[in-house]
């Protein structure tokens, strides 16, 4: 699925476009960054409430397709920047992380569920 299709099907508010056509395989929740670079995996939507500048280093390691923040975070202005310069896909959603990772879940499937 793409990640302009994830982001209408789950209501995301549109940060940073990005790679709109890049493809979502799985999902994965943490704030951890650590945990995330080494587990999230390629084509993941990952979910987080962390909202500064290290999160697109992070994304950008762990080749996630997109970043959605949740529980109604806000990129600071240098995550945003960052997710510009590097073409990562931003999001943020009023929407708790366990329930955004349910509905994505349920569009992609069991075959992509990866981290989550």
């Amino acid at each position: 699925m793409k990640v302009s299709e994830v982001a209408s099907a789950l209501d995301l508010k549109c940060c940073v476009p990005g790679e709109e056509d890049g493809g979502v395989t799985g999902g994965y929740i943490g704030d951890l960054l650590s945990w995330v670079i080494g587990r999230a995996g390629q084509g993941s939507a990952w979910i987080t409430i962390m909202s500064n500048s290290n999160v697109a280093a992070v994304a950008l390691l762990a080749d996630v397709s997109m970043i959605i923040l949740a529980e109604g975070v806000e990129p600071d202005k240098e995550l945003v920047d960052k997710a510009q310069a590097h073409g990562l896909a931003l999001y943020s959603s009023g929407i708790g992380a366990y329930e955004l990772s349910w509905r994505l879940h349920e569009l992609i499937g069991e075959a992509g569920s990866g981290g989550i």
